[in-house]
């Protein structure tokens, strides 16, 4: 592999005209599509195999009008103290804003608090429910502001008014920290690189990829049903890597410029080097994002193969846009050791040659591996002690900040008809099998009943050819509790009992189902996907090291990385630490694709460092060098860019921890605070400790497991053997021709 890469980074370089053209042309084209495309909205969200999805699935068979994905609203209205909205003067307000709602050209259907029976007992509460054609995101202005104005009208009237549900609902902005990321991700190139070109080259490449990805992804989001979530995981992840992936090769390139080689020869060592280096690590981020397809959830599928796409993307441009912009840069891209006359001119040799800090950081793990890695390991350790009480759930109206309508409306109606009323359970009988689905129905209606935690069953509603029936069951308990969790499961263990009886099938569905089967769906993922991911991974660094115990080592770490992440994450997000300086207004449940998706995202990442680090290790030790000093040599060369690429890494994502949507903000901080514990505790820390420990046994790989293998050549000992043959005096090789006759 060196060696092809070898000669494409050259090839890249003498005609960087044509590969620069090419680039330019594939992110051309994409903005183009992007362009011309449909905002992205909100993907459709199924969960294939669950029975809160057949349920579903059924009603929009049995129930064709009901406009199943449709945007609903729930105006809710309070009476000012000390009066009921039931009073002449209230009433009249509301039955007001009641027809103001139908007037909408969207709407389907407009429930009348008082004929629907939508009034709290003591009177002092109502809602209207609102029914629209098309999703929240599909919602003209012009009907979300009819809704504004509705509701301000009943204001006007004395009324405290607030509006629930998906159809106010907007896009999620990043805001200003995102650009702030950018800046800092600027700031630590220039400070690695000691020059404003060298410095630029990553970040140029890194927004080109993204570029092409994002763009991609918006102009096929309508066609694949892409949400607007999907395009920012991918902006998330691709810039992080991109920059990465050239911060190692032109660091590679300055390496080789110091070595003597002239320009070209060193873009194509780099990329036959640290480009290998960037083929595995970027192989391994693929492999986990597009590993979540395991999981059989169609959003969070697309989610992962988007930013995998954009993730390749970012490995190509690294191997071929990297070394053509060198060409562009000539000589204004330094030497390593070398900065630029405006950072302060060249370093003396002397300089160059002193132990670095990683040098000797890496001479100081070597020297005291074990109290290094005992520290290491509980440190991580404490972190991830939060993550035994981690509480999963689906984001909500109860999640969103108390500043928003949408909270506020959720509180007025808990307060007003139970903390259950929010996360009503939808029981759908399907009685088309049974003698009698009226009967079947009542079974089921006084079953229910006579279950514990139940406030309010409704009376069944038909389809036209009265074989289906809804019935709405109204919880004593919070949607997000364990007793409304047993409730559900309660009353699906009736379903057998009640289908032996009437012949009749219970399914039961809503919003609080689905994030109940949502969560044990990716429970029940989570083994499967880890076997999958971390088994290919841990073949793919056999293949790269080969070595059995530094790819089992690798995986073990990455363990203690993630599982402190989420301990983070928990003690941020559900227990509330530092929730006021992260912007995190409203605690509660951990999203529940959180801890599948951040094995996912963070195992390729952690990786990354894993290759890019220890690689340097053992090419040294492939050189000659004993294991301990292999290991100061590896950090020599590779803990200032390591460090560097993960400052940068912390601070992109870190950049989205400013999303306004919680789901964006939880992946950001987990995602930046994961990084920080892979790189500096496990990568820096762990990793030259236990290779420390293990010496010679680290590189151990049985015989015939050797000679099974392929040797891909990570270390380059092809271009250095290539070399080693082309600097060969001829007559050298005469005399040894006449030896041996």
């Amino acid at each position: 592999m060196a060696t092809f890469l070898h000669r494409l980074g050259r090839f890249a370089f003498r005609r960087r005209h044509v590969v620069a053209l090419v680039w330019v042309a594939l992110l051309t084209l994409a903005g183009v599509g992007a362009a011309g495309a449909p905002a992205a909205g909100s993907a459709s969200f199924s969960i294939p195999g669950t029975e809160a999805q057949r349920a579903f699935d059924l009603l929009e068979q049995r129930f064709p009008g009901m406009s199943a994905d449709g945007a609903t609203a729930r105006v809710v209205f309070k009476a000012p103290s000390g009066r009921k909205v039931t009073a002449a003067e209230q009433k009249a307000v509301v039955e007001k804003t009641v027809g103001e709602l139908r007037d909408g050209s969207e709407v389907v259907s407009v429930a009348d608090p008082f004929t629907a029976h939508a009034v709290s007992k003591d009177g002092t509460v109502a809602y209207a429910q609102v029914k629209y054609e098309v999703s929240g995101m599909e919602l003209k202005n012009t009907s979300k502001d009819a809704l504004k104005a509705a509701a301000q009208h009943a204001r006007d009237g004395g009324l405290t008014v607030e509006v629930g549900g998906d159809a106010l609902a907007a896009v999620p902005e990043t805001g200003a920290t995102e650009v702030i990321g950018i800046a800092v991700a600027a700031v630590v190139l220039v400070i690695t690189f000691g020059s404003l070109v060298a410095a630029g080259l990553p970040l140029l490449t890194a927004l080109v990829g993204v570029g092409i990805g994002v763009s991609t992804i918006t102009a096929l989001a309508d066609v694949l049903d892409l949400g607007s979530t999907t395009s920012t995981l991918a902006m998330m992840i691709g810039l992080a890597v991109g920059i990465d992936y050239a911060l190692f090769i032109v660091s590679r390139y300055r390496a080789e410029l110091a070595e003597g080689r002239d320009r070209e020869e060193a873009a194509g060592r780099a990329v036959g080097t640290a480009g290998s280096a960037v083929v595995f690590a970027g192989l391994t981020v693929v492999i986990a994002l597009a590993g979540l397809a395991v999981v059989n959830i169609p959003m969070l599928t697309k989610m992962g193969l988007a930013a995998a796409g954009t993730v390749a993307v970012a490995v190509l441009i690294a191997l071929t846009m990297i070394p053509a912009l060198l060409g562009y840069a000539g000589r204004r891209v330094k030497p390593a050791g070398e900065k630029s006359r405006l950072l302060g001119g060249r370093r003396t040799t002397a300089a160059r040659n002193r132990p670095n800090m990683g040098a000797r950081w890496a001479s100081f793990v070597v020297r005291r591996p074990l109290a290094v890695l005992l520290l290491g390991v509980i440190g991580l350790g404490a972190a991830a002690v939060p993550a035994s009480s981690l509480e999963l759930g689906l984001p909500d109206d109860g999640s969103q900040p108390t500043s928003t309508t949408q909270r506020r409306a959720y509180d007025l109606l808990s307060e007003g008809f139970g903390p259950g009323f929010n996360g009503p359970l939808l029981v759908v009988v399907d009685a088309k099998a049974s003698d009698d689905p009226k009967a079947a129905v009542t079974t089921v209606t006084n079953d229910i009943k006579r279950l514990g935690n139940v406030t309010t069953v409704t009376p069944a509603t038909y389809n036209k050819s009265g074989d289906t029936a809804m019935i709405t069951v109204i919880p004593g308990s919070k949607p997000s509790s364990a007793t409304t969790e047993d409730l559900v499961h309660g009353i699906r263990a009736k379903g057998a009992g009640i289908t032996a009886d009437t012949d009749a099938k219970l399914l039961v569905t809503g919003t609080t189902a689905m994030n109940i089967d949502v969560s044990q769906k990716l429970n029940d993922a989570l083994i499967p996907y880890l076997v999958l991911v971390v088994g290919l991974a841990f073949l793919l660094l056999i293949v790269v090291f080969r070595s059995i115990l530094v790819p089992l080592k690798a995986a073990l770490g990455f363990l203690l990385s993630v599982t402190a992440a989420l301990g983070a994450v928990v003690a941020v997000f559900q227990w509330g630490w530092l929730a006021g300086l992260l912007g995190v207004e409203q605690t509660g449940p951990i999203m529940s694709m959180m801890p599948i998706f951040m094995v996912g995202v963070v195992f390729g990442l952690a990786m990354d460092y894993e290759v890019f680090l220890v690689t340097r290790m053992r090419e040294a030790y492939v050189h000659g060098e004993n294991p301990g000093q292999a290991i100061v040599t590896g950090f020599q060369h590779g803990a200032r860019v390591v460090t560097a690429a993960a400052v940068i890494m912390i601070a992109v994502f870190s950049g989205f921890i400013g999303s306004s949507e919680s789901m964006i903000k939880m992946i950001g901080f987990g995602l930046a605070i994961a990084v920080f514990f892979d790189a500096f505790l496990v990568r820096m820390a762990l990793v030259p400790a236990v290779l420390a420990l293990l010496g010679r046994r680290a590189w151990w790989l049985p015989r015939w497991l050797d000679r099974a293998l392929p040797n891909v050549d990570v270390e380059g000992e092809a271009l250095r053997t290539s070399a080693d043959e082309e600097r060969r005096d001829p007559d050298e090789d005469q005399d040894r021709e006449l030896a041996r006759v």
